[in-house]
């Protein structure tokens, strides 16, 4: 009971004392806040992260109801901190993204021994290399379970063993999940004909197409590799963090992208085989 009391003595004395004293400077720092918080929804709108504007609402009530037990000041700073860590985490969004879809991966790879291994990159190669010789496109996504949920039910759950034949069965032309995205989770073909995050950027070439922008979006978000086969050139490109690794793309680069996803989470005793 004491506390209400010493919570309403202090919103008095506020709005009948402090505002009548100093209604100038109330109003430059309102009108400074004011300026402030456009620019950062600005930000935040402009990269698609206007959920946040929530979080600041939301913490701006906090801020005041602090604000009633502590010196302006005091509220001040702490909303200048708020607002710093929220545009770091706008800035650096993707990064933490991955970390967080990363933190619910269950690393379907451990189970695989070095010879599944091999003949798995062995067949995946021979797949890609006759759809880039036949100009057929595909969109391969080799992912630690740690794609977003959505992805998965935008597609259709395979769970077929990794073989060329199989993997070039799914791009058939003719194929209903040709267009999609195929998933692969350690030894299996866990979904395809999946829908991706496209990345909406005017900087990449022509030649570039869906396949390339939607490889580029979901290596944004999640610490995945995606292997694209262009249907226009046949050329094989490799993608990760956001960017094209490897463009023309030969069997020794797939070999290298492929080795990296399934090796590193085989034992010591695997690695040195």
């Amino acid at each position: 009971m004491e506390n209400w009391n010493a919570l309403w003595e202090s919103l008095k004395n506020f709005f009948l004392n402090e505002i009548t004293a100093n209604y100038v400077a109330l109003i430059l720092e309102f009108l400074l806040l004011a300026i402030v918080y456009f620019y950062i929804f600005k930000v935040l709108k402009g990269n698609k992260a206007t959920k946040f504007i929530a979080v600041i609402v939301f913490f701006v009530i906090i801020c005041g109801v602090t604000f009633a037990f502590a010196r302006f000041d005091t509220c001040v700073l702490l909303l200048i901190i708020i607002m710093i860590a929220l545009l770091i985490f706008t800035m650096f969004h993707s990064e933490i993204k991955r970390t967080l879809l990363d933190a619910n991966s269950r690393h379907a790879k451990d189970a695989l021994t070095v010879s599944g291994v091999q003949l798995i990159i062995d067949e995946t190669i021979r797949a890609v290399q006759n759809m880039s010789k036949k100009d057929i496109g595909a969109l391969i996504v080799l992912s630690n379970e740690n794609l977003p949920e959505g992805i998965i039910q935008s597609g259709t759950v395979v769970n077929a063993a990794i073989t060329s034949q199989m993997i070039e069965a799914v791009f058939y032309p003719k194929a209903p999940l040709h267009d999609g995205a195929m998933i692969i989770e350690g030894n299996k073909i866990y979904a395809a004909g999946c829908f991706l995050p496209v990345l909406q950027s005017e900087n990449l070439p022509k030649e570039m197409g869906s396949r390339h922008r939607a490889a580029l979006g979901i290596t944004s978000v999640a610490s995945v590799t995606a292997i694209v086969v262009s249907e226009e050139t046949g050329i094989i490109s490799i993608v990760k963090n956001g960017a094209i690794k490897k463009r023309y793309a030969d069997a020794s680069d797939l070999k290298n992208a492929l080795s990296e996803y399934y090796w590193s989470d085989l034992t010591a005793e695997g690695k040195n085989i």
